[in-house]
C-alpha cells in the first residue's frame, strides 16, 4: 500500500522507500545493486604527514584519529553537524583523485588560512582498476559551471546536447540539477556530491535517488556523497559514515541524527 505523504516509512521488515517511478516500495534492508562496483575501494589519511595541528582541517579530531576509509559500496554517504568536516572531507577526495572542482578565483578574503584547501594532498588513494574520470557537484560550483557551459554554447550550441539540449541558464535551479544529474551520472566514473538537496524539492530527492539506483545497477558509477536530507541518507544498500563520530564510523538509517529529529518532529505535530 503506497503511503499517503511520507517519502521514507517503516514497519515491521525494516526501512521502506517509495518510488513513485517504479511504482512499488523497495526495502532497504534486502534491496540488491546486481552490478555494484568501487572503481575507488578505500582511502588512507596520512596523519604523520600532516604540515599542522593547530589550523583547520588538521585540528578537527576526526582527520587525527581516522586512519582509513574504506568504501564498500558504491553509494557512500557522508553524515554529521555542520562544521564536522564532510564537505572538506569530500572536495579533499575530488583533489586527490584529480577531478576538477569549478570555482571562481582571485577574490580577496579577510582572513585566510593557507591550509584549507590541504588536505587532499594527505590521502592516499586505493584505485580498483586504474584511475577513471569523474565529477565534484557543490551549489557554488554548479553555479559557476552553469555559467561557463552557456558562454561556451554562445559559440557553440552543440555543448548543451550532453545535458538535455537546453540552456542549465534557463531552467530553475532544481531543474537545471536535475538535467545535469541525468546527463552526467550515465556515464562511467566516480561522482562527488555536496549536499544536492539544497536546490531539490522532496520529490526531485526522490528522483534523484532513483537516478543513483539505476546509474549504479549499470555497473559503472559510483558516489560519494555528503549530505544532511533523510530522504537521500534512506539510499538503498548505501554505507553511511557518521562524522558526530571520532574516529569516523558507519552507523544505520535510523540511527542517524537527521533521521530521529525528523521521526521525532513529524510525530509531534497534531494530526
Amino acid at each position: 500500500m503506497r503511503p499517503a505523504s511520507k517519502a521514507v516509512v517503516t514497519d515491521g521488515a525494516g526501512i521502506r522507500l517509495w518510488l513513485p517511478f517504479k511504482n512499488h516500495f523497495i526495502d532497504k534492508q534486502s534491496f540488491v545493486l546486481l552490478n555494484a562496483v568501487m572503481h575507488v575501494q578505500s582511502l588512507t589519511l596520512l596523519t604523520s604527514d600532516y604540515p599542522t595541528k593547530e589550523a583547520y582541517p588538521f585540528n578537527l579530531p576526526v582527520f587525527r584519529n581516522t586512519k582509513r576509509v574504506a568504501f564498500d559500496s558504491p553509494v557512500t554517504l557522508f553524515a554529521g553537524e555542520n562544521g564536522s568536516g564532510k564537505s572538506t572531507l569530500l572536495t579533499a577526495i575530488a583533489r586527490a583523485c584529480g577531478i576538477h572542482i569549478w570555482q571562481e578565483t582571485g577574490r580577496t578574503r579577510y582572513d585566510h588560512n593557507p591550509y584549507e584547501d590541504r588536505l587532499g594532498h594527505y590521502l592516499s588513494i586505493q584505485w580498483k582498476d586504474g584511475r577513471v574520470p569523474g565529477s565534484f557537484f557543490g551549489s557554488e560550483s554548479f553555479r559557476h559551471f552553469r555559467q561557463i557551459l552557456d558562454e561556451w554554447s554562445a559559440a557553440d550550441p552543440g555543448q548543451l546536447n550532453y545535458f538535455g539540449g537546453k540552456s542549465l541558464m534557463t531552467q530553475s535551479h532544481g531543474e537545471s540539477l536535475m538535467s545535469f544529474f541525468n546527463a552526467r551520472y550515465q556515464l562511467k566514473g566516480l561522482y562527488l556530491l555536496d549536499e544536492p538537496e539544497t536546490a531539490l524539492s522532496p520529490g526531485n530527492q526522490l528522483r534523484l535517488l532513483d537516478l543513483l539506483t539505476r546509474a549504479v545497477d549499470s555497473g559503472s558509477a559510483q558516489f560519494i556523497m555528503a549530505t544532511h536530507s533523510p530522504i537521500l541518507l534512506a539510499c538503498p544498500r548505501a554505507v553511511i559514515f557518521d562524522f558526530n563520530h571520532d574516529p569516523l564510523q558507519t552507523i544505520r538509517y535510523e540511527e542517524t541524527a537527521h533521521y530521529k529529529i525528523y521521526k521525532k518532529f513529524l510525530e509531534q505535530i497534531d494530526p
